[in-house]
């Protein structure tokens, strides 16, 4: 039996802090200038995007913490570290938004029933700042939001709030030639509606790497076919795949190999998954035989066949294998 944890566990997120710190204090000074001027207007789209800012501010500096927690190093008791806090930011980040989703509801259905005076031009004037800010802070955020989930959180958010912030705008432009009321309200629970919108895509993200799944961008049949086919061997269990955090990907597999193996080829194993399948950190386990079964047992398909290795032809009709 052979063991094999290689090696890139100096694998590191890029660092956002400047981002961070720029980002957090543009917004909020902007919430607390857009929260006042909301007020004094007595416009709810005003105070609705001060508050959706306000959560932004903390999704912002929850982010930041995440990625400081992710750089500290493993201890006896947290041994892959503290990255998974990029996970659970990203789930909380996603939650969080949908808690300021039913808050601007709540008011906007409540003002359309009733709906006040507001001042149109100056909703315009400070949600045209709002834009200004918004994008400037997503632009911080571009470049590394394709690559880190809690990145894509903080560029996602901005974004939205750059695009909420133009509606209102529009909408301030609107009230100030008509007099149309009723539109601040409407404004908001269109605010909602893309918000909800916006969010989906990162809670459904982060619940599902939250539970321990395979990481969207790798293809788990594919590696478990590149696994199987490797010269040797026989049959492949216990394959896992989750994530470590919001940039690192960990896989623990057992291969059934008769003849064994040496070192070179679990470090070529390794070295090929983190460069094809962006795995960083990979644990292989080598068996001679297949003495209990697993192959058959635990990891078994609807057929009860585990993929057979490279030059093994798999039972008639078996053509995939789906694991755990």
């Amino acid at each position: 039996m052979a063991e094999i944890h290689p090696h890139d566990h100096g694998h590191a997120p890029a660092d956002f802090s400047r981002a961070f710190a720029l980002g957090t204090v543009l917004n909020l000074a902007f919430v607390l200038v857009e929260a006042g001027y909301g007020i004094t207007a007595h416009s709810l789209a005003l105070v609705a995007d001060a508050g959706h800012n306000l959560s932004d501010v903390i999704t912002l500096l929850l982010a930041w913490g995440a990625m400081i927690m992710a750089k500290r190093g493993a201890t006896a008791r947290h041994t892959y570290g503290f990255k998974k806090g990029t996970i659970l930011v990203s789930l909380g980040s996603a939650l969080f938004l949908y808690a300021a989703i039913g808050v601007i509801i709540w008011e906007a259905v409540a003002r359309l029933q009733n709906p006040a005076p507001v001042h149109g031009l100056t909703i315009t004037v400070v949600a045209a700042i709002g834009v200004l800010i918004n994008t400037a802070t997503a632009l911080l955020f571009m470049a590394g939001r394709k690559n880190d989930l809690n990145i894509k959180g903080a560029f996602l958010h901005m974004a939205a709030d750059a695009v909420v912030s133009a509606g209102v705008v529009v909408a301030g432009l609107v009230i100030a030639h008509t007099g149309w009321n009723w539109l601040d309200p409407l404004v908001s629970l269109a605010i909602a509606v893309l918000i909800l919108v916006a969010g989906w895509g990162l809670l459904k993200d982060s619940l599902h790497l939250s539970l321990a799944g395979v990481p969207p961008q790798i293809d788990s049949e594919a590696v478990l076919n590149y696994l199987t086919c490797q010269p040797g061997v026989q049959c492949v269990h216990d394959l896992h795949i989750w994530a470590a955090s919001t940039t690192e990907t960990v896989l623990t597999a057992h291969l059934v190999m008769p003849e064994g193996c040496d070192d070179a080829f679990l470090h070529r194993i390794a070295a090929e998954l983190h460069h094809d399948f962006a795995i960083h950190h990979t644990t292989i386990q080598i068996e001679l035989t297949d003495e209990d079964g697993l192959c058959q047992i635990n990891n078994r398909n609807e057929h009860g066949y585990c993929w057979p290795g490279k030059g093994q032809t798999p039972p008639k009709g078996l053509d995939h294998v789906a694991t755990p």
